[in-house]
């Protein structure tokens, strides 16, 4: 059993300047460091990531360790290490691509500024489900595996009475916001690419879930949407 407790200091100093390395990557390949949407993004992103990052810190360490667990560790589902893998190669594909589009190279003239102010409330809803689904769920790990050196429970309440999984709906918003807010064609059909990962991602993920949590059944029955509400 893992006994760690708290981030190392090192580990602390990695996640500052691993957060600030993506909103600064997409100014840079934008070619313009006064981009006003690339900034609009990246406050977005270190508000999101640091207030989940701080609040887990001091209200749930065990789960903030957990995210730093190392992919095929902990029993990780073996699927999951190559699924993990595609979706991570297409993410970088997708950080690199919305900039070069929608700022550099502008292989998306003529952006609507109407989806624009979409893509930001989407963000902001997506905030609100990221930063519910850690708060509500303290078994929400990284890595499609049963905690039970944990003794991981069935969470159903929350943003878990909603959707099954409601970091899954925040990605989403966060895959379809950024392109719409940033101006990208290009960076939308990327992130409907990685929405459908996600979904097969789920798909293991709840067969797992069947096999370990004889309540799943029924939660299942209770909750009937995984992530995309009213639809799926």
């Amino acid at each position: 059993m893992d006994t760690k407790k708290k981030l190392t200091v090192g580990q602390i100093i990695f996640t500052v300047f691993y957060l600030l390395f993506w909103p600064a990557l997409i100014l840079f390949l934008s070619g313009d460091w006064f981009w006003t949407e690339g900034w609009i993004f990246g406050t977005w992103f270190l508000t999101t990531t640091i207030g989940v990052t701080v609040y887990l810190y001091i209200k749930d360490p065990a789960l903030l360790i957990e995210r730093y667990r190392r992919p095929g560790t902990g029993n990780q589902q073996s699927w999951d290490k190559v699924l993990m893998a595609v979706i991570m190669v297409i993410f970088l594909l997708w950080v690199v691509i919305i900039p070069l589009d929608s700022k550099r190279f502008r292989w998306t003239p003529g952006f609507p500024t109407a989806l624009k102010y979409v893509g930001g409330v989407m963000l902001l809803l997506s905030s609100f489900f990221l930063f519910r689904a850690f708060s509500d769920n303290t078994f929400l790990s990284p890595l499609v595996r049963v905690q039970r050196e944990r003794q991981q429970q069935l969470i159903t309440t929350g943003v878990y009475a909603f959707v099954r999984h409601p970091m899954y709906l925040g990605a989403l918003l966060m895959f379809l916001g950024t392109p719409l807010l940033l101006g990208s064609y290009f960076g939308i059909a990327i992130g409907v690419l990685v929405i459908f990962l996600m979904g097969l991602r789920t798909l293991g993920e709840e067969k797992m879930l069947m096999e370990e949590f004889k309540d799943y059944a029924a939660y299942k029955q209770k909750v009937r949407y995984r992530f995309i509400p009213f639809l799926w």
